[in-house]
């Protein structure tokens, strides 16, 4: 065994104090034994270092009987019931460009074929046997609503919409509901400029 890396006097005694057992004078039980074992660890070798911490509170007093904050709850999370056996229907999200001809064939913008450079997004939602009287819809910032008497979807949206300005239309012929929601995101001014 090679006795350089212990030369010090204090990395000895640490290591001597990791070997030895201490038997509590009060309690000689095995029980004792293991749980002092348990209690030494690779970090109770060598010198005992002292660790300075400044603890800093960020912490809201909450009022009442609240659980958490309400900024920790997900958007469209008071939607979801786990009770509720309706349907899920399909669905399938669609994203828009507004392109031109100097877009497609000359590149003069700054767009490509990603979701980044979207700004739309269109839901399409198959609701077979479904009126449009008897559909029920609501569009939050992240988070889309759907029920009718059949069906119901809870979706949480990839990209935040601006949820005053969406348009619904629901297709007789194909009994799909067509939701189209405008995306906004932070970066938005870079992408479109």
């Amino acid at each position: 065994m090679d006795l350089d890396g212990m030369r010090s006097i204090s990395s000895l005694e640490a290591l001597s104090k990791l070997l030895t057992l201490e038997e509590k004078e009060e309690d000689n039980t095995i029980d004792n034994k293991f749980s002092s074992v348990a209690s030494v660890g690779p970090g109770d070798i060598g010198p005992a270092k002292t660790v300075q911490t400044k603890v800093t509170s960020s912490v809201t007093c909450a009022t009442g009987n609240d659980i958490w904050d309400p900024e920790e709850v997900q958007e469209g999370s008071e939607f979801d019931d786990t009770l509720d056996h309706r349907e899920q229907p399909e669905y399938e999200i669609i994203f828009k460009q507004l392109v031109a001809a100097e877009d497609v064939f000359l590149g003069m913008s700054r767009k490509d074929p990603s979701t980044a450079c979207c700004e739309e997004m269109l839901i399409k939602i198959k609701l077979p046997e479904t009126k449009s009287s008897d559909i029920e819809l609501d569009v939050r910032d992240k988070f889309l609503d759907l029920r009718t008497l059949k069906y119901k979807l809870g979706l949480h949206l990839p990209h935040p919409v601006d949820s005053k300005n969406g348009r619904a239309h629901f297709v007789s012929d194909k009994q799909t509901l067509e939701v189209t929601l405008t995306m906004k995101r932070e970066f938005d001014f870079i992408n479109f400029a």
